[in-house]
């Protein structure tokens, strides 16, 4: 009996090893589908946004088997109290890695439009934009990795100054548009590329949310280090 009940916990220690690995891979790969989508919008590198556009399958395939090894494992290891939340968490993150590789499939479609484009000095302002969701994206993986709640914490606060990078961005760009109407087609694409790295920020702070429920069995809403930024409707985070 003894020995029954070790290769059981055994078993189970290794099927949550391996949905660790798996987020750990789909995060690799969508992170890198990010970088990649922006090298290919700052060179106007038409092959490397098709590459980038092509791997999105991948990253389906990847968030799907996740979320079978998560319901089988529910239905045969009953987990409970911090293994239920891992598990559950071990969903919301991959469903918010899946969208951050098709947002990072729509930035190297608007790179192919906008190579048909002159080019604008705002796409300078929108790869630094880049740059810091790269940052907050890998800044959340790693929280992923070590389960780190204040980690996770940091980086949930950090989305606000993507916002104000966005609406920055967007404000500039309407101006540049009305000041030239022939540069509305590229500063139109700008936007949307603008838009979704946004969304990649909001999905991060998903994942760091996610993180935080699991190590602290607490939502950061509620978190009362939080109370002078919850009292802020702009930067309130919906759970």
């Amino acid at each position: 009996m003894r020995d029954q009940s070790t290769h059981i916990v055994s078993g189970y220690d290794t099927d949550l090893k391996s949905l660790t690995h798996a987020l750990t891979d789909l995060g690799t790969l969508v992170s890198e589908m990010v970088e990649g989508a922006m090298r290919a919008f700052k060179k106007r590198d038409s092959v490397l946004a098709e590459k980038i556009i092509a791997r999105d399958s991948d990253a389906n395939k990847r968030q799907h088997k996740i979320d079978e090894d998560v319901q089988r494992i529910i239905a045969l290891r009953n987990p409970v109290a911090q293994d239920l939340r891992r598990i559950i968490g071990a969903t919301r993150i991959a469903s918010d890695l899946e969208r951050v590789g098709d947002l990072a499939e729509g930035i190297a479609k608007r790179a192919l439009l906008l190579n048909e484009e002159p080019r604008i000095d705002m796409s300078k302002s929108v790869y630094r934009m880049g740059k810091q969701v790269r940052k907050q994206l890998s800044g959340a993986l790693d929280t992923l990795l070590k389960e780190d709640a204040i980690s996770a914490l940091h980086y949930w606060q950090a989305d606000s100054d993507i916002d104000d990078l966005y609406n920055s961005i967007f404000r500039e760009l309407v101006t540049v548009m009305m000041g030239d109407p022939r540069t509305i087609p590229a500063c139109a694409e700008l936007l949307f590329v603008a838009k979704n790295l946004e969304r990649i920020g909001d999905h991060a702070t998903n994942i760091c949310e996610a993180i935080y429920f699991t190590a602290k069995a607490d939502q950061l809403i509620n978190d009362p280090s939080l109370a002078p930024m919850m009292q802020d409707p702009g930067v309130r985070k919906t759970l």
